[in-house]
């Protein structure tokens, strides 16, 4: 557990930092919000997500995958493949059920009050990876640990997802500049900062594409890929058209939001 811990953390730093370097090198858009007040809330929010899940969660995935194997439930703790197999496999069909979990809280009123907050950033950077309800975490925690159970998935393959998901969230919220042909080609097995700058288009038909954290093939599977925004990256507005005031995006308010009246699904 506390080696598990320690990988997790010293990744998410080595990303962080990375990519916030990049940020300052290289920047893809001006930042038009206060960058120290969107960095102390959506840092802050880390925090508070961390505390939540450990408070309500004693039983991580990863614990409850070495269960799962212990008393063989699950279909990769019934069926005889190998462990490499077992986790690529895993790996991958978790990586679908976040992108379907994505849609769910797009398309259901109730998990959109929840996840409308992670919209409402004024602008993109490696923290906005990072922006998320507790409630909207304690949900998708959830869901993973369900799935977890339904694949008897390998405690290898949650630690690798874990941290690969987390990174790809950094990575791709990141305002940095890839040169053309490389975006082209990263965005065939990994899902970059420009194809996912699109998502958080104010535009409702961008807002509702390109869903994927970390492969882009679900979205053009199920044909909710878009390649670029129509405005363009340097002209487009981030964010949501109800949310655009400052003083309203606080913490104690972001807090708040998903009881606060409710406006339309995008």
């Amino acid at each position: 557990m506390q080696s598990e811990q320690a990988i997790r953390l010293s990744v998410f730093f080595a990303v962080l930092l990375l990519i916030a370097l990049w940020e300052i090198l290289s920047p893809k858009r001006p930042l038009h919000d206060s960058k120290r007040r969107r960095w102390l809330t959506n840092l802050s929010l880390v925090g508070i997500d961390t505390i939540t899940v450990r408070i309500l969660f004693p039983l991580l995935p990863v614990t409850l995958a070495h269960t799962a194997q212990a008393n063989g439930w699950g279909l990769f703790n019934l069926i005889p493949v190998s462990t490499g197999f077992a986790v690529f496999f895993c790996i991958i069909i978790l990586d679908g059920i976040i992108y379907f979990q994505h849609l769910l809280f797009h398309y259901t009123p109730l998990m959109w009050r929840m996840h409308r907050m992670h919209h409402t950033d004024l602008d993109l950077d490696v923290t906005s990876g990072n922006r998320f309800h507790p409630l909207e975490i304690v949900i998708s925690m959830l869901i993973k640990m369900a799935a977890v159970l339904i694949l008897g998935a390998p405690a290898q393959a949650i630690i690798i997802f874990e941290v690969v998901l987390n990174a790809c969230a950094m990575f791709n919220h990141g305002n940095i500049t890839l040169p053309t042909g490389l975006d082209r080609l990263l965005r065939l097995i990994l899902v970059t900062p420009d194809m996912h700058r699109v998502h958080h288009s104010t535009i409702v038909r961008e807002t509702n594409s390109n869903f994927g954290f970390c492969l882009p093939w679900w979205d053009r599977i199920c044909g909710t890929y878009r390649a670029q925004p129509e405005m363009g990256h340097e002209d487009m507005t981030i964010g949501l058209k109800e949310f655009r005031d400052p003083e309203q995006l606080t913490l104690p308010r972001l807090l708040i939001q998903p009881f606060t009246t409710p406006h339309r699904i995008p």
